[in-house]
């Protein structure tokens, strides 16, 4: 036990560091999504998270907009808990088998207008899991139209940001 308390004294900590505080670019992102939210729909935007069968790297990048570095609720931008709430769908996975009927009703039951973001490698196209017999050939538009493809793996949070402010600047 010993040995590995002095290693972990020397050895630097293995995870990211801290961002910089004050980040002006991410600030102001997060302020023209709130701003072209409300010019397309009149109102904040509310935005469903699901998953269909992912490994959750992609949820963890998702849960970092509510931390207090990226906050999104300060711009407006509030995750909810049901579909019926919804103005977007962040849809992440490879889309399996047992979730596709659960996809097609939560996108059934987001009212109009509704868009679908794709998020991740595994969501556009089935990612590492492609040749999967668990999962749907060809991700999550063999199921729901989807609107944008937030490639990576997992995605930013900023690259989030991003691909919401294109799909509603692409909308407007």
């Amino acid at each position: 036990m010993r040995k590995y308390i002095f290693e972990g004294m020397i050895r630097r900590p293995l995870t990211e560091g801290a961002p910089k505080p004050g980040d002006a670019a991410t600030a102001e992102l997060a302020r023209a999504v709130e701003g072209a939210a409300r010019r397309r729909l009149g109102r904040s935007l509310s935005i469903r998270a699901v998953d269909a069968g992912s490994c959750n790297g992609c949820e963890l990048e998702i849960h970092a907009l509510n931390n207090a570095f990226y906050d999104l609720e300060r711009f407006g931008l509030r995750f909810v808990a049901s579909p019926r709430h919804a103005d977007v769908l962040l849809v992440t996975g490879p889309l399996t088998r047992n979730m596709r009927e659960a996809l097609e009703r939560t996108y059934r039951a987001t009212p109009d207008p509704k868009w679908v973001v794709a998020v991740g490698d595994c969501a556009v196209d089935g990612g590492a899991f492609a040749d999967s017999p668990a999962c749907v050939p060809g991700g999550i538009g063999a199921a729901v139209p989807v609107d944008l493809h937030i490639r990576g793996c997992p995605p930013r949070p900023t690259d989030l940001l991003k691909g919401l402010l294109a799909l509603l600047d692409a909308q407007a």
